[in-house]
């Protein structure tokens, strides 16, 4: 943007590039930063946020922690929930009983696509509900209770 632009409408052409970028890019998961975006296009950092939430109301992008923004494509379905609720319909969705062994750790890496200190900080607090035994190294987490409120039997 040329620095003589006037600034009323300087993010919606801004979020236009953006969603044109977008569009023309099935791969772009990311929006560039706001830094970029000031960098880019000679803006404040006022203006390159007002284009993020234009974009957010035009249901093309969503913020993620971390002050970065990803782009929502139509038709995909990404689950948003915490680790920690995801995890607990593991039992649900893998039909476990109370006492089965619960999945390891390394397979909820991989199923869920997350680094394990995430998994076990989410395992953490499913062991803090009551849902999951503790685990520790060389013996597997079992199951206690099931989300639905059934209790372990002695």
């Amino acid at each position: 943007m040329s620095q003589q632009a006037s600034p009323r409408g300087t993010f919606l052409k801004i979020a236009d590039v953006i969603r044109a970028q977008i569009e023309a890019d099935d791969g772009m998961t990311e929006l560039p930063s706001a830094a970029d975006l000031m960098r880019d296009h000679g803006v404040s950092r006022g203006v390159a946020l007002r284009a993020f939430l234009a974009l957010q109301e035009q249901g093309v992008a969503e913020p993620v922690p971390g002050g970065r923004w990803r782009v929502v494509r139509h038709g995909q379905h990404v689950d948003r929930r915490p680790l920690s609720e995801r995890l607990a319909d593991v039992i649900k969705d893998d039909d476990l009983k109370v006492g089965s062994p619960f999945p390891s750790t390394s397979a909820l890496c991989a199923r869920f696509g997350v680094s394990r200190p995430t998994v076990r900080r989410a395992l953490d607090k499913l062991q803090a509900a009551g849902l999951v035994s503790e685990g520790k190294q060389g013996k597997q987490r079992t199951v206690l209770s099931l989300p639905n409120g059934e209790e372990a039997r002695p």
